[in-house]
């Protein structure tokens, strides 16, 4: 009995979970799972979810932990994601978020919206991008999966005004120099948020890529009329956006 729980020890990072459904697969009985919690070598944390005694479950460990052990569907996006690639012009202040995209159904199990972990959960569901643009990134020796920077980036528009000031998200713009343009192209084809499209192209062409000039504009549908995205703010004409003066006289 030893040996088994020693070789999942082994076999666990500090930062992750353990599900029942795992356990028991890796050769635990009920009845043995129910042994080690009482003898102190486990600890329940939600139905059919465990950890070691003295570990320190983290957002992303617990993310890589479910995408190993079982089956759930997510993918870190927007900053968050950019973080993970190297991109952060800036440190949160308080308990830094995780933005979480999921589908609608089935959400992220709700114990992990309740637990004290090292980082806030946004979690967030839209189809607007489709399955274009997530990938896997290794992490403690597992996987997590996460959008790649040309979609997180997008992501960012989506959740501004509310989760990012523009002009943060301008920042992270400025950054990513190598975005790859048939990607990007794929992206704003199938995208279907006008507001991301515009804000978008606007903020490329100001930052100056290389990649904006291979872009092929007239495939992408950009809508009609007017749309504002700052109160009193500054109208630039080519994508007919009403954009933040900070925004629209930042060189």
């Amino acid at each position: 009995m030893g040996t088994k729980i020693n070789n999942i020890r082994r076999q666990t990072p500090s930062d992750g979970i353990l599900l029942t459904s795992w356990l028991e697969k890796s050769g635990l009985s009920r009845s043995e799972i129910s042994d080690y919690t009482e003898s102190g070598w486990l600890q329940r944390v939600a139905t059919g979810v465990y950890t070691f005694v003295g570990d320190n479950p983290t957002v992303y460990g617990i993310l890589a932990s479910y995408q190993s052990q079982g089956t759930i569907s997510y993918h870190i996006g927007a900053a968050s994601a950019l973080e993970l690639k190297g991109f952060s012009h800036y440190v949160a202040m308080g308990k830094p978020a995780a933005v979480i995209f999921s589908p609608i159904r089935p959400r992220l199990p709700k114990w992990l919206n309740s637990a004290e972990l090292d980082m806030r959960i946004v979690e967030v569901s839209t189809k607007i991008f489709g399955e274009v643009g997530v990938e896997q990134m290794e992490y403690n020796g597992r996987q997590l999966t996460l959008a790649a920077p040309e979609r997180a980036i997008m992501e960012c528009l989506l959740l501004s005004p509310t989760q990012y000031n523009l002009m943060d998200v301008y920042y992270l713009m400025e950054m990513l120099t190598s975005l790859r343009s048939g990607l990007v192209q794929q992206l704003l084809e199938n995208c279907t948020s006008v507001k991301v499209k515009r804000m978008f192209l606007y903020m490329a062409e100001k930052a100056g890529h290389r990649w904006f000039v291979k872009l092929d504009l007239s495939k992408i549908s950009l809508g009609s009329g007017t749309r504002s995205y700052s109160k009193g703010g500054v109208k630039n004409a080519k994508y007919d956006i009403v954009i933040p003066k900070e925004l629209a006289d930042y060189e």
